[in-house]
C-alpha cells in the first residue's frame, strides 16, 4: 500500500494498481468565498490516478474536505463518493454542509451515505466508516481502509473523543494513522457562544490518538493551512509541536512533503 499526501487533509491510497482518495481538495483558494472566513488554503496537488480513482471518501461535507469539482475530475466514470449519513435538522444546523452537498448533486456524482460502523468493499479496498466527532456537530467519520493486509485510518479533522479503543478493536492495529494536528479555536456565527477548546486534534491530542489506535506510524496532515483572526485561530509551528508531542511514543512519525508518497 502506498499513501500520498495531496495537501491539507487530502490523501491518495494506492493498492494493487487501484486508488482511492480521501478528503480531496482541488482549489487552494475560494473554498469559503462570500463569507467572512474567505481565505486561501494551503497548496494542494492532484492524485496520481487522476480520472481513474475508484472511490472518493469524504470524512464530512465541509468544502475544504468535500470538493465536488476535484472529485469529478479524479474519479473513474461511475465511481462513488462515500460520506457520512445526515443527522437531519434545518438549514441553520446544516449551514456548513449545504453547499458541498448541493455541489455533489450538481456534478451528478454517484453517492453513498455510510452509516456509522458500516463496511463496504470497493476493488481491493475494505472501507469502514468509524465514528468521529465534528467541532460544530456536523456528521463526520474516520475512514478505516484495508488492502493487501495493510490498514490505515484517516481521522478527518475530528476532535478528541472516546471511540479510539473501539475503533482499534474492530479495525486495528493500524499500520498508519493519518491525523490532523492543527487544533484551531473556532468562532462561527451559527455556533454561539464559541468554545475555546481545540476544534480538531491538536499536537498533543493527535500524538495520543495515534497511540490509542495502535499505530505503527503516524502521518500528520491538516496543518499549515488557513488562519482567520477571530474565526479560525491556529498556533504557529504546528508540525514542530506534533513532533515534540510524539517524541516519546513507540510509533514512527512519517512526514511526507506535498505530493510525496510513503510505502506502508
Amino acid at each position: 500500500m502506498r499513501v500520498r499526501w495531496l495537501g491539507w487533509a487530502g490523501m491518495e491510497i494506492e493498492a494493487e494498481g487501484e486508488s482511492v482518495v480521501i478528503d480531496l481538495l482541488g482549489r487552494p483558494e475560494g473554498v469559503l468565498e462570500g463569507t467572512p472566513l474567505s481565505a486561501p488554503l494551503p497548496k494542494v496537488t492532484r492524485p496520481r490516478a487522476e480520472g481513474d480513482v475508484i472511490a472518493g471518501l469524504c470524512t464530512h461535507l465541509h468544502r475544504d474536505h468535500t470538493d465536488a469539482g476535484a472529485l469529478a475530475a479524479a474519479l473513474r466514470p461511475g465511481a462513488e463518493v462515500l460520506h457520512p449519513q445526515s443527522f437531519g435538522g434545518d438549514d441553520h444546523e446544516n449551514l456548513w454542509t449545504l453547499k458541498a452537498d448541493a455541489e455533489l448533486d450538481a456534478y451528478k456524482l454517484p453517492r453513498r451515505a455510510m452509516a456509522l460502523w458500516e463496511t463496504t468493499t470497493i476493488g481491493p479496498f475494505t472501507i469502514a466508516a468509524v465514528p468521529a466527532v465534528d467541532a460544530v456537530g456536523d456528521p463526520q467519520v474516520h475512514w478505516a481502509v484495508e488492502a493487501g493486509g495493510k490498514r490505515v485510518i484517516h481521522l478527518g479533522d475530528s476532535m478528541f473523543h472516546g471511540y479510539w479503543w473501539r475503533a482499534a478493536h474492530r479495525y486495528g492495529p493500524f499500520d498508519a494513522v493519518l491525523t490532523p494536528i492543527n487544533g484551531p479555536a473556532v468562532c462561527f456565527p451559527h455556533c454561539q457562544p464559541p468554545s475555546p477548546l481545540p476544534a480538531s486534534l491538536d499536537a498533543r491530542h493527535a500524538a495520543l490518538a495515534a497511540r490509542l489506535l495502535g499505530a505503527k506510524a503516524a502521518i500528520p496532515m491538516h496543518y499549515d493551512g488557513f488562519h482567520v483572526d477571530g474565526f479560525y485561530d491556529t498556533r504557529p509551528d504546528e508540525l514542530s509541536r506534533f513532533l515534540d508531542a510524539a517524541a516519546g511514543e513507540t510509533y514512527e512519525v512519517l512526514t511526507p512533503r506535498l505530493g510525496e508518497e510513503v510505502t506502508i
